[in-house]
């Protein structure tokens, strides 16, 4: 077993801390509010009062924090602390281009660095559960391969590109939340129309959306626009879905249906709905 430390023990890097002291890790945590680092004793878990005395003898250092300021503050805080053959394993959501020079500033100081962005909530950390991505250097992967493995259902390398998992992570993320507006959105409709809202979402089970991604997100991202489901039918039936819900607020269908305007007053309104992608696959000059 390791010693490793956590560096951000919220909701998800707590339950990771928590996940790891159970497998028999040695496990040091710092967070900035204490109370949420020491919550993790009853698990084995010692807090500690700084960011450089959680990672003293530490082979791998967990990050999981808000954002990109806070993971470059608080990785100067925990430097001094940090052995030279530790390895930096950081979680945290960030902006693809601050990654890649955080990557790059790391390298040159010799500090070992992982960007590994997960799709999993708390509970799924907790049962090594949901998806973890990787990028950065491949020595660095062979060297943590196993322990990371043990963190998730599904690993994936995506190579030496250090920005490649935080780009895709916000892909991933975009997914999730253009999906939650959507059904926000479908949910307001059926409270317009008395429906109940358990049965709205359970008919979407009715749509193979995998389907959906492999066929027409494909070809979207090929640029074939052929049409099996017409821009001009498709913003008719925005139209009525906008109607049908009233006076009540939406999420995510009064932007859609501008753009489709758009598009039509373009000429593209023969063309399949798909077409809202077209600025993203089209060279521009």
């Amino acid at each position: 077993m390791a010693n490793i430390a956590f560096l951000g023990t919220g909701l998800l890097g707590g339950a990771f801390a928590e996940a790891a002291a159970k497998r028999g890790d040695t496990v040091s945590a710092w967070n900035r509010s204490a109370d949420k680092a020491a919550a993790l004793a009853p698990f084995g878990v010692k807090a500690a009062a700084t960011a450089a005395d959680a990672v003293r003898g530490a082979t791998r250092v967990h990050i999981v924090l808000k954002d990109d300021a806070v993971v470059d503050a608080v990785i100067a805080a925990a430097l001094p602390g940090l052995s030279a053959d530790a390895v930096l394993v950081d979680h945290t959501t960030t902006l693809p281009e601050l990654t890649a020079a955080r990557a790059a500033r790391l390298a040159a100081q010799g500090v070992a660095y992982l960007h590994c962005p997960v799709f999993m909530g708390p509970a799924a950390a907790r049962n090594a559960q949901g998806s973890m991505m990787v990028a950065g250097p491949k020595a660095l992967f062979d060297r943590v391969q196993t322990a990371l493995a043990a963190m998730t259902t599904r690993l994936e390398y995506m190579g030496e590109r250090t920005d490649l998992a935080a780009v895709n992570k916000l892909f991933g993320n975009a997914m999730i939340i253009g999906v939650s507006a959507v059904m926000a959105d479908i949910l307001t409709m059926a409270q317009a129309n008395a429906v109940d809202p358990q049965d709205a979402i359970k008919l979407l089970g009715l749509l193979d959306l995998n389907g959906m991604v492999a066929g027409r997100g494909v070809n979207m991202a090929k640029g074939n626009f052929a049409a099996s489901f017409e821009l001009d039918m498709a913003r008719k039936d925005v139209r009525l879905m906008m109607e049908t819900a009233g006076a009540r607020p939406l999420a995510a269908l009064p932007a859609i249906a501008a753009r489709m305007d758009q598009l039509i007053a373009a000429g593209h309104g023969a063309k399949d709905a798909s077409v809202l992608g077209m600025d993203a696959v089209t060279a521009r000059p």
